[in-house]
């Protein structure tokens, strides 16, 4: 870290909080700014601050926005009673709001998008109305304004849809003349139940002493041929969103759920790893190359289950002894160093008509689940492994070491439920202590909060052309194959095991590189829409139900208010530290508040909450202690 005094200043990019105030990072020194001190900055703006204060803390104030991260924001239309217009930004950490001077003429309570124009002395900034997006609260308008908010597409452009309409559905003799041909090999697809596109099938074929595993996936890379605009729209996009009520796709759907998808009962191209097994799941051989496949049978996760469980059904024989060599790998793979992160998928059940959540249910991950991860994490170890080896350039999905600082809150943290952390020794030792955690805290009303924990202690895992392994999966070598009609980096690792295999040139390693970077920060932001559609569904569940009574755990402990989870919905609110009796400090590196009378809260403490106020343009859930 560098030496910072009062009168330094920095340029960097401004980032807020939902109370109004910002901190900015410098050689990792976090500096820290008042709402007041904010100036006419907005969240992620490049600005230039200068130090006034280091003694408590290091503090500054902005003296000049370089450039702004956007210009254009959701929001919902207010007209006041002198018919002024303003227009209030969905986003929390927008602290301002928009005097709206010309555009577009929209009705109060309307969503709209919003252009800044001017922002000069004033309190508001001035913007002019350019979209209209509909009504608030309407499910369809609010999905929408997080898509705009996020830059996503809602249409494929018409150019790419007229490219797509052309691409053929027959498979001609030529092209299976090219390639492996398995169709008479029991071919099966494992899905949820709910699945419209099926990247990958699985096909086995049993004998005396072995076993041969293929793995197939969708051939996206026959349909979607770079240069096109079908490829540069899939590159732009990145990856398909998973908003709560919809999926925002990578490819246009006559590719993703028609001619790439591994529907049953017809034939389809594939690129496959094919794995010859011994009975204990140890790999004899490998074979790399493109199919034509015909899966016999599609099934959801939950039928699998059932067979798994003994019922029997279709290809029950073969269901189960797949299962028997994933548990087998499974195994050996936790052995090996690989991290058990289960985690709770929260879903919402949602009416019909108006897609209001009515309910909430949680996903589990059966055996069914694990067996389709595990052939899935071998095919891409197995791809990442020979590109290595040959020394082509390749995108890997790489992933590195904990955060220690965190590591030794989650140890405190875990104390306070008697659990015991290791965090000495090898980075082997470590891996089992958190996975004897996991294991330990499995159906705990605590699970789910300290699961959090666990994974933010852990790097973010990025797509990059250096290889440094996957820390959290034990693997020294890892890229991402088995989802190409919804992750661009798999089409571009199938792209580059097909030149490999064909004796192809490699292409530009900076170009590849550069291509990681995008498809990481497009993954960064589909991850966030995800996550802001889960928080209004959350809010708009509990809408109804402000003034009742829930059991929550605490999940997160801030300077401004506590979070709370509840425990039979897992909706998320904010304790305002306002709202609390007495007069309280914040530790927020041990997760702890505690007031005059020496009374504590603590990161996971159970406490009954009372539902408060809810904001659904803010996602906002406020909750006080009963």
């Amino acid at each position: 870290m560098i030496k910072i005094k009062e009168g330094d200043v920095f340029e960097g990019q401004i980032e807020f909080y939902t109370n109004g105030s910002a901190s900015l990072t410098v050689n990792e020194n976090e500096i820290f700014i008042y709402k007041k001190n904010t100036a006419n900055s907005l969240h992620l703006d490049t600005v230039k601050i200068e130090i006034f204060q280091v003694e408590r803390r290091l503090e500054g104030r902005v003296i000049e926005v370089i450039s702004r991260f956007k210009t254009e924001f959701v929001g919902r239309v207010q007209i006041s009673k002198k018919n002024t217009t303003f227009v209030i930004p969905d986003n929390s950490k927008m602290s301002v709001d928009f005097y709206i001077k010309g555009g577009l003429i929209a009705e109060d309570g309307q969503k709209v998008i919003v252009e800044l124009t001017k922002w000069e002395d004033s309190k508001s900034p001035q913007g002019k109305i350019i979209k209209i997006l509909g009504n608030s609260g309407d499910n369809n308008t609010e999905m929408n304004s997080i898509m705009f908010e996020y830059g996503l597409p809602i249409e494929f452009p018409q150019e790419v849809i007229n490219e797509s309409a052309l691409v053929p559905e027959v498979i001609t003799p030529k092209e299976i003349s090219k390639r492996k041909d398995i169709r008479d090999i029991t071919t099966i697809t494992i899905d949820p139940v709910d699945a419209k596109d099926f990247d990958d099938a699985l096909s086995i074929n049993i004998s005396d002493n072995k076993i041969e595993v293929g793995v197939h996936i969708a051939d996206v890379g026959h349909y979607v041929i770079p240069g096109t605009k079908l490829d540069e729209e899939a590159y732009k996009r990145a990856t398909s969103v998973y908003l709560v009520d919809r999926c925002v796709p990578m490819l246009p759907e006559r590719l993703s759920n028609g001619i790439c998808s591994l529907k049953p009962h017809e034939d389809r191209l594939a690129f496959s790893v094919i794995f010859t097994l011994d009975g204990d799941g140890n790999i004899l051989n490998t074979w790399q190359g493109k199919t034509v496949i015909h899966s016999d049978r599609r099934f959801t996760y939950e039928e699998a289950q059932d067979i798994i469980e003994g019922q029997d059904g279709d290809y029950s024989k073969e269901i189960r002894v797949l299962d028997q060599l994933a548990q087998k790998i499974r195994a050996k793979r936790i052995k090996d160093g690989s991290i058990e992160m289960g985690g709770i998928e929260v879903r919402f059940k949602l009416a019909e008509d108006n897609k209001k959540p009515i309910g909430v249910y949680f996903k589990e991950q059966k055996e069914a689940n694990k067996l389709i991860e595990e052939f899935m994490l071998l095919a891409n170890k197995s791809v990442a492994k020979t590109l290595s080896d040959a020394s082509r350039t390749n995108v890997y999905r790489t992933h590195d070491t904990p955060n220690e600082e965190k590591l030794n809150s989650l140890v405190s943290v875990c104390r306070t439920f008697g659990y015991e952390v290791k965090i000495d020794g090898q980075a082997s030792d470590i891996k089992r202590s958190l996975n004897s955690l996991l294991k330990e805290i499995k159906g705990k009303p605590e699970e789910n909060m300290i699961e959090t924990l666990v994974t933010r202690c852990m790097s973010k895992a990025t797509y990059t052309i250096k290889n440094i392994g996957h820390y959290g999966l034990g693997f020294t070598h890892y890229s991402h194959f088995t989802s190409p009609i919804r992750r661009y980096p798999d089409l571009i690792t199938h792209r580059i095991l097909f030149d490999f295999l064909n004796k192809k040139s490699q292409g530009n390693p900076g170009e590849i590189e550069e291509k990681s970077k995008w498809c990481s920060a497009r993954e960064l932001v589909a991850a966030k829409a995800q996550r802001d559609s889960i928080k209004y569904k959350q809010a708009e569940y509990l809408l109804d139900k402000i003034g009742s009574v829930f059991e929550g755990i605490v999940s997160g402990v801030t300077d401004w208010g506590l979070y709370v989870e509840l425990i039979d919905s897992k909706c998320e609110g904010m304790i305002r530290y306002q709202s609390l009796e007495g007069n309280w400090s914040v530790d927020a590196s041990s997760y702890t508040i505690k007031d005059d009378n020496d009374n504590t809260i603590r990161l996971g403490d159970k406490m009954m909450v009372l539902v408060k106020s809810v904001d659904l343009e803010k996602k906002q859930i406020d909750f006080i202690l009963s």
